[in-house]
């Protein structure tokens, strides 16, 4: 799969994330907890873990957990309960390491990649904590358009800075845009959303070009997954920032 196919899929869903969002807040902590198990699935063959059934699965349970814990939380701080999930998730990586049967060969590269997917989740659990922040679905779905808009350009045929430029500028004109046409919010956030977004795709696509395992459909999967997981965190703070 090539960089341009992730990137069309990438902006698909995050579109259906916003559609989620003006749905209802159960169905956008479902979509957030489906993308933590669809990232589970491949970031294990993504980085060729030494373990990929024991990594994915803690990286599940680190993700349902967090998604789980942040929608059954009331009042605020909404995220209060993540700190939990997050230090669990990591003393259940180191579990899974020890009872691996085939010598412990790479352990530093197991263990890191699989604590590297657990805040990868985890940041998905954001998408469910920005459901809670004034202005709730305005916040996601401009969050959502703005990731959609920089996802869908990332796709264009262009290399270096100038593809990263372009990006991050689809990015900050879709976010601004959308947050113009959102109530209880405004240009700015929409800008800083935007910003974000386009800043997280021209790195990811950077960074995953040349990745070999990219070629396996179930590390694409995961590609494709993760601007959405990591997008969330970022999409509360903005929140918490420009509308309060």
């Amino acid at each position: 799969m090539d960089v341009s196919t992730r990137a069309v899929l990438t902006a698909a869903l995050a579109a259906l994330l916003a559609v989620a969002a003006f749905v209802g807040e159960l169905p956008l902590a479902a979509f957030a907890a489906l993308c933590t198990l669809l990232f589970a699935l491949g970031w294990p063959v993504l980085l060729r873990l030494p373990s990929p059934l024991g990594s994915g699965l803690v990286i599940a349970i680190a993700g349902l957990g967090s998604v789980a814990a942040v929608f059954a939380t009331r009042g605020h701080p909404v995220l209060r309960e993540l700190p939990i999930v997050v230090a669990l998730a990591v003393l259940l990586a180191f579990v899974n390491e020890l009872a691996r049967q085939d010598g412990r060969r790479r352990l530093v590269e197991s263990v890191t990649g699989t604590v590297t997917g657990i805040l990868i989740v985890c940041a998905a659990a954001g998408w469910v904590a920005s459901g809670r922040t004034p202005g709730a679905t305005s916040l996601v779905v401009t969050g959502a358009v703005a990731l959609a808009f920089a996802a869908g350009t990332s796709a264009v045929p262009l290399t270096g800075w100038a593809g990263a430029v372009v990006t991050v500028v689809s990015g900050v004109v879709g976010g601004g845009a959308a947050g113009l046409g959102m109530p209880q919010l405004d240009l700015l956030p929409g800008i800083a959303l935007g910003l974000a977004a386009g800043v997280l795709m021209a790195s990811l696509r950077e960074l995953l070009e040349r990745v070999p395992t990219l070629a396996r459909k179930r590390a694409a999967i995961a590609a494709i997954v993760l601007p959405v997981a990591v997008s969330g965190t970022v999409v509360y703070v903005v929140g918490r920032v420009f509308v309060g």
